[in-house]
């Protein structure tokens, strides 16, 4: 298993990455709440993987931080969660707006995030109410802005997820 991965970013796009590491390029795809953290190409980057692997692909996917590491674990613990799903989910919600969301049942925050309906956030609810008592205090991770940053750059940022979700590069 690949625990994480440190080199340079060559590609980076909403879609995946794409992580020069001594000459090998690793695509990595990355949630968004990740992806608007990133350095620009030709930086250097490290984050923390997660290794998925069935019996047609190898996937690489990739996080900044090990919170949102472990709630992406969390959330393909769920029944009918995968990878993608997953990744879409933290794409939708910061760790911290995520564990609240659990934690106190607000399943309409949950609903709000493209592609999870009324059965997938109740069973989300349902089996991540205790596991994400774990993360709740880890509220500073990615995604979860400071006063400093202005509402215009969340609305920038929700602007650039709803275009991804749509299908737009």
């Amino acid at each position: 298993m690949i625990a994480s991965i440190k080199g340079i970013l060559v590609h980076k796009s909403p879609q995946y990455l794409i992580v020069d590491v001594h000459g090998i390029g690793y695509q990595v795809f990355t949630s968004l709440q990740s992806f608007y953290h990133l350095p620009e190409p030709k930086e250097s980057v490290a984050l923390h993987t997660y290794t998925h692997l069935r019996e047609d692909t190898l996937q690489l996917y990739g996080f900044l931080t090990p919170v949102e590491r472990e709630a992406f674990l969390l959330l393909m613990g769920v029944s009918g969660i995968g990878p993608r799903s997953a990744l879409n989910i933290l794409s939708g919600l910061s760790v911290g707006d995520l564990a609240r969301a659990i934690l106190e049942g607000d399943l309409r925050k949950l609903t709000s995030v493209p592609g999870i309906g009324a059965k997938t956030a109740g069973r989300l609810a349902l089996e991540l109410k205790d596991k994400m008592m774990g993360l709740s205090g880890h509220d500073e991770g990615v995604g979860d802005h400071s006063p400093l940053d202005t509402r215009q750059q969340r609305m920038i940022e929700d602007a650039v997820s709803a275009l991804v979700n749509l299908g737009y590069h």
